[in-house]
């Protein structure tokens, strides 16, 4: 063997073996790409999806009704209330605080609802406005609280939790509940309003759409960037499956009642949220304070602003979801809003994905994590089984969330660190 030096790769062939790195872009390389995010700690909603698929199948086990499409339709329109309310929650969480008054918000929503328009003849729209601004406003003095006086999210909340709960008893008054209108618009919506057939299928062609025209835009400009792209097959197959399955979804759903309007109302809201996030400033704004706020503030963003925003948006959510609840249950009472309404909708972001350490999360996480929540809500509602238990398992998932997010959170600074 000889003993002399090997020549270097002449600086052509280095070239061509970082274009080949570069340039990887099949379906192995895509696969490995993944592989390598989740050892990296970027777990996306496979922890999601994985127990999603644990749900079902143990429940449609012990239960085959709990996969009937009508159970399924009834899920969805429970969980567009407490989702609504969730996505709120998403802002907050990204920023790194919290807002332990959205369940009592909604209650106030709700009973200014039914007394501005049952009791005081007010037009519905007006009511639900008036609501909506209470929310805002309400918002407004949690982020006037933190970024002036410095009180910590967690004591102005709290405070704000009491407060607003004695609000809602106080204008309820001595009977503490208001029937709304059976036969009203704003009743049967959150009760009945389905989407025509036609329009639902047409509805879950869009996400598939949108997903090949926003990839292929995406891959172009990486690769006139020289950098790897997603290769066409995988996105014509990511493409594919995402509208057979919400096809199948909606057939089957289609079976019982329908797709209910105010789940799609929920969807939409949650497809804004993620543009805002991804796509414009302010979002881009909120990751930046939640992952370093002394960072964001020298590199020129209104930290004070965001606060502002964040703060406002989530109780203006949580408002809307005290709307939908009344809607929902046909009534404004002294009960809307309590139980386990605070835990349902900061529990579902957390187990959706986003971090309570702040800088990271999505939209979807409140869509996800909600229905994971109502999954096992629903499961041990047809199983009969007592409500304790159903606490007791919502707050080992949620404790499993958030063990998943710290151990990943871990990862990502080893990771980094490497």
């Amino acid at each position: 063997m000889s003993n002399q030096p090997q020549k270097p790769l002449a600086p052509k062939a280095l070239d061509r073996a970082d274009e080949r790195v570069r340039n990887d872009d099949s379906i192995a390389g895509a696969l490995r790409g993944f592989l390598d995010r989740v050892r990296s700690g970027d777990l996306g909603i496979l922890p999601v999806a994985v127990g999603l698929v644990v749900i079902s199948v143990v429940f449609s086990m012990l239960n085959p009704v709990f996969l009937a499409p009508n159970n399924l339709v009834n899920l969805l329109f429970d969980c567009a209330t407490v989702g609504v309310i969730s996505l709120g929650i998403v802002c907050v969480l990204m920023l790194g605080e919290i807002d332990l008054s959205v369940g009592s918000m909604s209650g106030l929503a709700s009973a200014m609802v039914g007394v501005l328009w049952v009791n005081m003849g007010w037009p519905i729209p007006v009511a639900i406005g008036a609501a909506l601004i209470a929310g805002a406003v309400i918002g407004f003095i949690y982020a006037t609280l933190y970024t002036r006086l410095g009180m910590p999210s967690f004591i102005a909340t709290l405070a704000g939790l009491l407060a607003i709960l004695g609000m809602q008893l106080y204008i309820l008054g001595p009977t503490g509940s208001i029937n709304l209108p059976y036969a009203s618009p704003l009743v049967r919506f959150g009760q009945l309003m389905v989407m025509p057939a036609w329009f639902s299928h047409a509805v879950a062609l869009l996400p598939g759409i949108v997903l090949l025209l926003t990839g292929l835009g995406t891959a172009a400009r990486r690769r006139a960037a020289g950098l790897t792209a997603q290769p066409m097959s995988l996105l014509l197959i990511k493409a594919g499956v995402l509208t057979a399955a919400l096809e199948f979804a909606v057939w089957y759903l289609n079976l019982g009642r329908g797709v209910p309007w105010m789940f799609g109302l929920f969807a939409l809201l949650v497809v804004v949220l993620q543009y805002a996030l991804t796509r414009t400033k302010w979002g881009r704004s909120l990751f930046a304070v939640g992952g370093n706020r002394e960072a964001a503030r020298r590199s020129g963003i209104n930290v004070r602003r965001i606060y502002y925003s964040a703060f406002m948006l989530c109780s203006t959510l949580a408002a809307l979801g005290g709307v939908l609840a009344a809607a929902r249950l046909a009534s404004s009472s002294q009960q809307a809003g309590t139980g386990d309404v605070n835990l349902n909708a900061i529990a579902a972001a957390v187990i959706g994905g986003t971090s309570l350490f702040g800088g990271r999360g999505s939209a979807w996480a409140a869509l996800l994590g909600i229905i994971v929540i109502q999954a096992i809500s629903n499961g041990l509602t047809l199983l009969n089984l007592s409500s304790s238990l159903r606490y007791m398992i919502t707050g080992g998932v949620l404790a499993i969330a958030v063990i998943v997010d710290s151990l990943a959170r871990q990862s990502r600074v080893t990771h980094g660190r490497g």
